[in-house]
């Protein structure tokens, strides 16, 4: 399976602070944002992963993140050149994807929990159709909208419905198969110029091949669409790595643990960081399996 990250161009900016650099580029705590949604995809086990973004941030990117053989990944890059959806990805996508499924994440969303590697590998494993997951909320108007029935069958998705059926939002990780990409090509532009996600997903509907997984009360997801929601993620992540002494998606570590890099390898990424609290958590990896 591949995965895509979406790192740009399509309603994920935080003006004016984003004029500057993209959103995705700015930290979170201890490590650029994009690391989040990489690691994310990493848990799942995907090591071939397209970046996503706009034509003035695709040098940063490059700069920041190379070729991703550090992390014993693959990365690519291409270029949405405006912001026309999330369904439009897909088809910037489709020379990366060709036959292959594959798994799209926001790169503004980031993901915690004990169980959420085993959410995702299930997910991965699923030959067929379309996964997406379930996230309670107390606001759930403010989100695309799932309800199901007892067996998890899905039978509606809303995009922020001013009633919503459930408080079950769709969080901006999605697990396809090939055909989403003509699906996307089947979407029209929504009254705000952009083609939906939403769409996509309801064709899989039709087709009964839409699965819904829920994120249970363990998994924390993290939405940083505005200032105050990164200042939250930033504490949240903070509060974990102060408290546990555990860094939250660290793709270094994910890396490491999957057997991707050897332990060489990291000490080696983590030498030239060794004053830092970010290198020093590294080398304690290492120390731990001592």
């Amino acid at each position: 399976m591949k995965g895509i990250v979406l790192a740009g161009g399509t309603g994920m900016r935080l003006y004016p602070l984003t004029q500057v650099v993209s959103k995705q580029l700015m930290p979170v705590y201890d490590k650029p944002m994009i690391y989040y949604p990489i690691a994310t995809l990493m848990q799942a086990g995907i090591k071939d992963i397209l970046i996503i973004t706009t034509e003035e941030d695709s040098q940063k990117f490059r700069d920041l993140l190379g070729d991703g053989k550090l992390w014993g990944i693959e990365l690519q890059y291409c270029i949405q050149d405006k912001p026309r959806g999330l369904a439009h990805a897909l088809i910037v996508a489709e020379k990366f994807v060709a036959n292959d499924s594959f798994a799209m994440i926001l790169g503004d969303n980031l993901f915690y929990g004990q169980t959420l590697p085993s959410s995702l590998q299930n997910a991965v494993k699923k030959e067929s159709g379309c996964t997406v997951f379930g996230y309670h909320v107390a606001n759930p108007s403010q989100y695309g909208v799932v309800d199901f029935d007892q067996s998890g069958r899905v039978t509606s998705i809303e995009e922020k419905p001013v009633q919503p059926k459930s408080h079950y939002a769709i969080p901006g990780i999605y697990f396809f198969d090939s055909q989403a990409i003509q699906f996307a090509k089947n979407v029209k532009p929504s009254k705000r110029g952009e083609m939906e996600i939403t769409d996509v997903l309801l064709q899989y509907l039709s087709e009964q091949q839409l699965t819904v997984e829920i994120m249970g009360r363990g998994i924390a997801w993290l939405d940083t669409g505005t200032h105050q929601d990164l200042l939250v993620a930033a504490q949240f992540i903070a509060t974990v790595d102060n408290r546990q002494g555990l860094k939250i998606n660290c793709p270094e570590e994910v890396a490491f643990r999957n057997g991707w890099i050897t332990a060489e390898e990291l000490r080696n990424i983590a030498q030239p960081l060794k004053k830092s609290g970010y290198g020093e958590y590294l080398l304690n990896l290492l120390e731990e399996l001592k």
